[in-house]
C-alpha cells in the first residue's frame, strides 16, 4: 500500500506523535511528498527487512506493420533489485530534577525537535549519497544508482556559473542544457535538488528566463521553481556545516532530480508501522536519568532507471 506521511499521521492517535510526523514534514520537501510502501514484513527471529522490486531500465516501442506481416518483437528490459529498510534516529537524555523543576516539557521539545532537525538531515544525505557497501547500516541513495546511467549527464565539460557575470552570459546555454536533461527523463520530476550555492545559481538563471516561480506550500513555506519544478536545498550533513550535495574543489557540482510516484523514486517502511516513532521520556518509574528516542525507518527504491537523473560539471564557484 502507498502512503505519505501525511496519510500516515491519520492513522496515529497520539497527538504528539503527529507533532513529531508534521515536524519531519514542515522543512523537509523530499519527505513531505515522497510516498512510501509499507509493503515490508519481516518473519522469523532476525530476518533481514528486505525489499524486492524490479527495475524497469528500457522503454517499449510501437511500430507500424504492412498487412499480412508481423509486427518486430519487442520486450522492455529489466533487473531485479532489492534493498533492506535501515533503522536511524538519535537519542537524548535528561534528568528527573530538571522535571522537578518543571522545565521538562520544552526541555524535551528541545531536544526531540534537534533529534528530528538531525535525521532529517541525515535522510537527506543518505537519500542522495548512501552507499551500503561503505556503511552496512544505511540504505543506497540516488548518486550511486545514477552513477553510470543514461541519466548520468555532462560529465566531461563543466558549464561556468560562477559570477553573475557568467550567469549573465552562459543561463541561456544553461538552460537550454538543462531542458535537454530533463527532457532524457520519463516524466516531469518532482524536484531539482542540490546545494545552496547550487539553488542560488538556479534562481538567478530561472529570473533572467523569466521562468522563476515562487508559491507557498501547505506550511506557509516558500517554494521555489523553474518551469513549475520546486527547488530543493538538500542543506548539509547532519553535526556538520558540510554540504549534502558537495563543491569539488574546481567548485563544480551536481543537480539531481527524480520523479516521486510508486512507479518512479519512492520509499519503503514497515507494513502496518508508522515510518516516524518517537519515545518520550518516563519519569514514573525508578532512575535519576531518562531517555526519549526519534526514530525513522526506511529505505528508498528507483523503480524506473530514468525516473531520476544527475547533471554533472556545473561550476558554481
Amino acid at each position: 500500500m502507498a502512503i505519505t506521511l501525511e496519510e500516515a499521521k491519520k492513522n496515529v492517535q497520539d497527538d504528539l506523535q503527529m507533532g513529531v510526523i508534521d515536524e519531519f514534514q514542515k522543512s523537509n520537501y523530499i519527505l513531505e511528498h515522497i510516498p512510501f510502501d509499507d509493503a515490508v514484513s519481516p518473519t522469523g527471529g532476525g530476518a533481514t527487512p528486505a525489499y524486492t522490486y524490479t527495475r524497469l531500465k528500457t522503454q517499449p516501442t510501437a511500430q507500424f506493420r504492412e498487412i499480412n506481416k508481423e509486427y518486430t518483437p519487442q520486450e522492455v528490459t529489466k533487473e531485479s533489485h532489492t534493498v533492506e529498510i535501515k533503522v536511524f534516529g538519535g537519542a537524548y537524555e535528561i534528568d528527573r530534577v530538571i522535571a522537578n523543576m518543571g522545565g521538562i516539557v520544552s526541555e524535551v521539545e528541545l531536544q526531540q525537535s534537534q533529534k528530528i532537525k538531525a535525521a532529517q538531515a541525515l535522510f537527506n544525505d543518505t537519500f542522495i549519497n548512501g552507499d551500503s557497501a561503505t556503511d552496512s547500516k544505511c540504505f543506497d541513495g540516488i548518486d550511486k544508482a545514477l552513477t553510470g546511467s543514461s541519466t548520468e549527464y555532462n560529465t566531461e565539460n563543466a558549464i561556468d556559473l560562477s559570477t553573475s557575470e557568467l550567469v549573465t552570459a552562459n543561463y541561456q546555454y544553461f538552460l537550454d542544457m538543462l531542458d535537454e536533461f530533463l527532457g532524457g527523463l520519463d516524466g516531469k520530476p518532482s524536484f531539482i535538488a542540490g546545494n545552496n550555492k547550487l539553488i542560488s545559481k538556479l534562481r538567478a538563471c530561472a529570473r533572467r528566463a523569466s521562468m522563476y516561480q515562487t508559491t507557498l506550500d501547505s506550511w506557509g513555506n516558500q517554494v521555489e521553481s523553474y518551469a513549475g519544478i520546486p527547488f530543493v536545498d538538500m542543506k548539509t550533513k547532519p553535526g556538520t556545516n558540510d554540504e549534502v550535495v558537495p563543491i569539488a574543489v574546481d567548485g563544480t557540482t551536481s543537480l539531481y532530480v527524480a520523479r516521486l510516484a510508486m512507479d518512479g523514486l519512492h520509499a519503503v517502511s514497515f507494513a502496518g508501522v508508522s515510518p516516524v516513532q518517537t519515545w518520550l521520556p518516563d519519569y514514573s518509574t525508578a532512575g535519576a536519568v531518562k531517555k526519549g528516542e526519534v526514530e525513522m525507518n526506511a529505505a528508498i527504491a528507483l523503480k524506473a532507471s530514468k525516473a531520476a537523473g544527475v547533471f554533472r560539471k556545473i561550476k558554481v564557484k
